[in-house]
């Protein structure tokens, strides 16, 4: 690999890491927001909660749409867009004078920007554009850097919450989400070229039917699934559970932080295994983990030093389930259609977060306590392992090779 090839390849993920760590922690901060914002404004954990959950839910349904215009123009102006959204939505939150409009702007606009300048975009322009020995690690540096930004942007938030107030917070991150325009520049702004005769020359509508009829991709997405119902969950209601346990409100943000943090060094792992090993068997285990995780945290005492370590070993396996599901995806259903058939995939992804981030509020306003939620976390964990196991992790399938950048591709 050449000097000039190398700079290409630092430009391109460096912009790619960045551009997903700004998209997921500004997304991850809107938690911190259930508190101030239904005390102030009147309205109650389950209907901020049910405007969280349909942004989840928009972004899932709109998610292989744009992934469906990211295949045939690129990443770039997707990623463009949905930054342009996103500081509208987060504009639109901050005058929101009635639960209403807060729901229109927090979960369908956001949902949408979510979807456009989100990961499965980003990850699928960072997959073409590389050769497949280096896509796992590129997927697990694109995770590793939305954790990064969850882990630095969740305390900047919340010290903005707490210096200028809720309104300016969510001003103040609106104008910080337009700085994805310039770092989505180096991203894949061409529709991928299928070799003369290979698969991937399949039309999309052939493409997502084959995907359809194929078990595997339900088993992903059933998976998938899991991931989003815990993830939601855990964004959206963390800092409350911490609350409600009467513990200090910094634990509830370090928590959120902390999971940031340590999923970090889990992307990056995971991403690595993903080239090493048979995916299937790293998701069953990280699945598994998780529910081991998530029952033993139900039967400890709730302190500082709890909370936090449990919050550590999540970080571990928080998004580590997206490096595997990538490749999963890219070696059943090839490169060409990526962004739009992950895109389905993370549907599913997303219709678990909608579940999680609003039955989380639902069952606290029944119940006073989270407890029934998280019994239900641990449960659906170890199906998830079982959906996982069930996958085909065989040879890849045909499909156009990389668009390489310089001469990646030949190194």
């Amino acid at each position: 690999m050449t000097a000039s090839t190398r700079l290409s390849v630092a430009l391109l993920l460096g912009c790619g890491v960045v551009t997903a760590a700004l998209a997921m922690g500004l997304r991850q901060s809107l938690g911190l927001f259930l508190a101030p914002m239904t005390t102030a404004q009147g309205w109650g954990a389950s209907g901020f909660a049910f405007a969280i959950a349909l942004q989840v839910l928009c972004n899932g349904l709109t998610q292989p749409i744009w992934g469906q215009v990211a295949d045939r123009i690129g990443g770039r102006r997707v990623i463009m867009i949905g930054a342009v959204l996103q500081a509208v939505a987060l504009t639109g939150m901050a005058f929101s004078t009635s639960l209403f409009w807060f729901t229109f702007f927090a979960g369908v606009v956001m949902g949408c920007a979510v979807s456009a300048a989100g990961m499965p975009v980003i990850m699928a322009s960072l997959t073409r554009l590389l050769p497949e020995s280096l896509r796992g690690r590129a997927t697990g540096l694109g995770t590793a850097g939305s954790s990064f930004g969850q882990f630095l942007v969740v305390p900047v938030v919340a010290f903005g919450l707490h210096a200028a107030g809720w309104q300016w917070a969510l001003l103040a991150i609106a104008a910080v989400s337009l700085l994805m325009i310039p770092l989505a520049l180096p991203l894949n702004d061409q529709a991928a070229k299928p070799a003369p005769g290979a698969a991937a020359e399949e039309r999309a509508t052939a493409a997502l039917s084959r995907a359809l009829r194929d078990p595997t991709f339900w088993f992903l997405s059933f998976g998938f699934f899991v991931c989003g119902l815990h993830v939601s969950f855990m964004a959206v209601h963390l800092p409350g559970f911490v609350a409600s346990c009467h513990l200090p409100l910094g634990v509830g943000a370090a928590a959120i932080s902390l999971i940031g943090l340590f999923n970090v060094a889990g992307s990056l792992i995971a991403g690595e295994l993903s080239g090493r090993w048979r995916r299937r068997e790293l998701l069953v285990i990280i699945y598994a983990a998780r529910g081991v995780l998530i029952g033993g945290f139900m039967l400890v005492e709730k302190t500082t030093a709890s909370v936090l370590v449990f919050s550590a070993i999540m970080g571990l396996l928080w998004l580590s389930t997206v490096p595997p599901t990538v490749a999963l995806c890219a070696r059943n259903f090839g490169t060409r259609w990526l962004a739009t058939i992950f895109g389905l995939v993370f549907l599913g992804h997303q219709v678990g977060g909608f579940a999680g981030a609003w039955l989380g509020g639902v069952v606290f306003d029944l119940d006073g306590s989270y407890d029934r939620m998280w019994l239900l976390a641990t449960i659906a964990a170890f199906a998830g392992a079982g959906f996982s196991a069930l996958c085909r992790d065989g040879a890849p399938a045909p499909t156009a090779p990389a668009r390489p950048v310089g001469r990646v591709a030949e190194a």
